[in-house]
């Protein structure tokens, strides 16, 4: 298009039409006004390029922004739910520290009675034994002895001495 303007440029200073044939003239007159038809009208566009990426950018940037402002936000909130669940977790130890200190001063009492409760049974049990044992060996003694007596009397007592300590008996009995 440059070309032929400059063919029918010089065709009309020669008189006549006619071909340019010198290269470094030609390019450098085409150069120019493809420049000058890319200013005049490439302006406009390409300013409507640049501005469309301009607002586009500007747009991301901001939608970045929110979701970083939306991001803070939420991280805040679960810091704070997090921080909550750390109270409350240490509310639920200590309840639980307490309640296994009272449980076991409750179980070292009762072993403590139940101790005592043993040992005075024990106490009761190996004196009732004990009484029972004395009890059981007076009677063998008195048994023994009075089997004693009996022979004892037997060898030294004649039966005219038993009948007479019989008939004393009988009439004590009676007597009373």
């Amino acid at each position: 298009m440059g070309t032929l303007i400059l063919l029918t440029a010089e065709a009309a200073h020669e008189g006549g039409f006619g071909l340019n044939f010198n290269i470094l003239e030609t390019n450098i007159i085409n150069l120019a006004i493809v420049i000058g038809v890319l200013v005049y009208f490439g302006r406009n566009i390409l300013g409507k390029v640049l501005a469309d990426r301009r607002s586009q950018i500007e747009q991301a940037i901001q939608e970045a922004e929110g979701r970083v402002k939306e991001a803070a936000a939420a991280l805040a909130e679960q810091q704070q739910k997090l921080a909550q669940a750390q109270t409350e977790a240490q509310r639920i130890k200590a309840n639980a520290e307490a309640s296994a200190q009272s449980l076991r001063e409750s179980i070292l009492k009762q072993a403590d009675e139940d101790i005592v409760r043993m040992q005075s049974s024990a106490a009761q049990d190996l004196a009732t034994q004990q009484e029972r044992v004395i009890a059981e060996l007076r009677q063998r003694v008195a048994a023994m002895a009075v089997q004693k007596a009996e022979a004892h009397l037997r060898e030294q007592m004649g039966e005219d001495s038993q009948r007479q300590l019989i008939d004393r008996s009988i009439a004590m009995i009676g007597g009373s």
